[in-house]
């Protein structure tokens, strides 16, 4: 799908970047550095692979491929959604971390359409699983199912490296 003036709407920093948002404001108060938004993302779409809600997007036989080209998709994304004043990117000793801008919350309860509604219906098991088995659990349960794959990862950079 074209939109004047946006271009390519599936699969856009658009469309990823408002994926962030909600799976960022499902997740308040917890944060996610870049390899885990990644991670988010692909799950969001997938939850029905993982044990949530039926998956947002159709199940294609590659789909486990999309996590390793999903990086620089993400990294656009959330710098979009930043300016936007949706995600802030904060700093710290550990890293660099993304989470939810304040105004995120009246933002997501604007959407209102049946594919926003599943998305934050998928967001929402993710933020339920984090808070019921910590990030480091979520992506250890995670890493059972995809942990055949996440090596080709470079050192470090696995969405799913180790807690």
């Amino acid at each position: 799908m074209r939109l004047d003036g946006f271009g390519h709407l599936y699969n856009s920093p658009l469309e990823t970047g408002i994926r962030a948002v909600i799976v960022l404001e499902h997740l308040r108060p917890v944060r996610a550095d870049l390899p885990e938004m990644v991670l988010f993302d692909h799950v969001v779409v997938h939850t029905g692979d993982h044990g949530g809600p039926a998956s947002l997007h159709t199940d294609l036989p590659e789909r486990k491929g999309e996590l390793l080209v999903r990086r620089r998709l993400v990294e656009e994304s959330l710098r979009l959604m930043q300016r936007c004043h949706l995600v802030v990117e904060e700093h710290d000793p550990k890293g660099i971390f993304y989470r939810a801008a304040d105004e995120a919350a009246a933002y997501v309860d604007l959407l209102e359409t049946p594919y926003s509604e599943h998305l934050k219906r998928c967001s929402a098991w993710i933020g339920k699983e984090v808070r019921l088995h910590s990030k480091a659990g979520f992506k250890a349960r995670l890493r059972e199912r995809i942990g055949d794959w996440a090596e080709t990862f470079g050192e470090g950079d696995s969405p799913i490296g180790r807690a």
